[in-house]
């Protein structure tokens, strides 16, 4: 009889045994349910995009866009964070600690920056499509009504009279790319580079941390005869001022190639890096492209920039690559680093 009982106890240890697994798994497999749908729903997800000065009103447009985007694919709502100054002060802002989940700056070099200073993968610039440049512009003038100075090329900025706006090259990054469009023509009519570089900025009168701020001289304090600037920058100024501002291409310039890159430290500590790589992989997407072309970039999409090929006129560029220059690394050291050739030719 007590053998009985001990089978009975036995097979009925077993029962519940499987009795309490099984409420055991369908309380995890519960809690995973409802984690995955809390974090498809969740509505506090937020992502922090660092960019250069003059990139307010693509990024504007662009997340709108992005917004939806996630929120159809993921359930999430996303607020997206931006902020915008000279390039180089806004990549040291992120090495000093600016919680960046992305950067999209206005050249290679100051990704690199943040790079070496371990917050970004060493291999960002091939992350992305296009060495993680989706969009381009290039270095334009931008001058009064009726252009009174009659400036049409690069050696029209150096004459005496000529009042010359332009960033400061130690803060940002359209400037440059303008000290280097202006290089190359001076280099391309075998002048003396650094002498024709050192006239033009004895004409720079007012020399502002970033690109918007240059442009707010030139137009809202109707300071100078002529602005050096974005493409972008200048096509938006003559769209907000109609019939007060003319562009001037130069006879050469320079394929200026903004960068964007997840900044991978940043995004890991905050468990952003999906959404991260998602927000800078959409930007290559036709309607984002479109976006771009619509805010007066260079679209890096071929078929996107055929469609709007009006809008851009067609210029002769250098490249930061080409043998006068040598890439990023080689012009920053030599043109822009303490003792560099700016600091030589800029004395004021």
């Amino acid at each position: 009889m007590s053998h009985d009982k001990s089978k009975v106890k036995l097979v009925l240890g077993v029962v519940l045994v499987i009795v309490l697994f099984g409420v055991y798994w369908a309380f995890q497999t519960h809690q995973a349910h409802q984690a995955h749908q809390t974090s498809r729903t969740k509505t506090n997800v937020s992502l922090t995009n660092v960019s250069y000065d003059p990139t307010r009103e693509f990024y504007g447009a662009y997340n709108k866009y992005f917004k939806k985007y996630w929120q159809k694919k993921t359930g999430q709502s996303v607020s997206l964070n931006v902020s915008n100054g000279g390039s180089g002060k806004q990549a040291n802002s992120v090495i000093d600690g600016n919680q960046a989940d992305v950067v999209t700056l206005a050249l290679a070099q100051d990704v690199d920056a943040i790079q070496k200073a371990g917050l970004i993968n060493k291999n960002w610039e091939s992350a992305f499509p296009d060495n993680s440049a989706p969009y381009t512009s290039t270095i334009v003038f931008l001058v009064r009504k009726d252009n009174p100075k009659k400036i049409h090329d690069w050696n029209d900025l150096v004459k005496s009279g000529v009042k010359v706006i332009s960033p400061n090259p130690k803060t940002s990054g359209a400037a440059r790319w303008n000290f280097l469009a202006a290089w190359a023509y001076a280099n391309k009519h075998k002048l003396d580079s650094k002498q024709f570089e050192k006239q033009l900025y004895q004409n720079v009168k007012v020399l502002d941390s970033g690109s918007r701020d240059a442009t707010t001289t030139f137009v809202q304090n109707q300071q100078g005869d002529v602005l050096i600037n974005w493409e972008n920058e200048a096509k938006l100024a003559v769209k907000e001022h109609p019939g007060k501002y003319e562009i001037i291409t130069p006879s050469i310039s320079i394929k200026a190639q903004p960068s964007v890159a997840v900044v991978n430290a940043v995004a890991k500590k905050r468990g952003t890096t999906k959404l991260a790589n998602a927000y800078i992989r959409q930007l290559y997407t036709t309607k984002a492209q479109k976006i771009a072309a619509e805010n007066y970039y260079r679209p890096a999409n071929k078929k996107v920039a055929k469609a709007y090929k009006s809008e851009f006129p067609s210029v002769k560029m250098v490249t930061i690559n080409d043998k006068q220059f040598g890439g990023w690394a080689k012009v920053q050291k030599k043109y822009f680093s303490d003792g560099g050739i700016f600091d030589q030719i800029y004395t004021k």
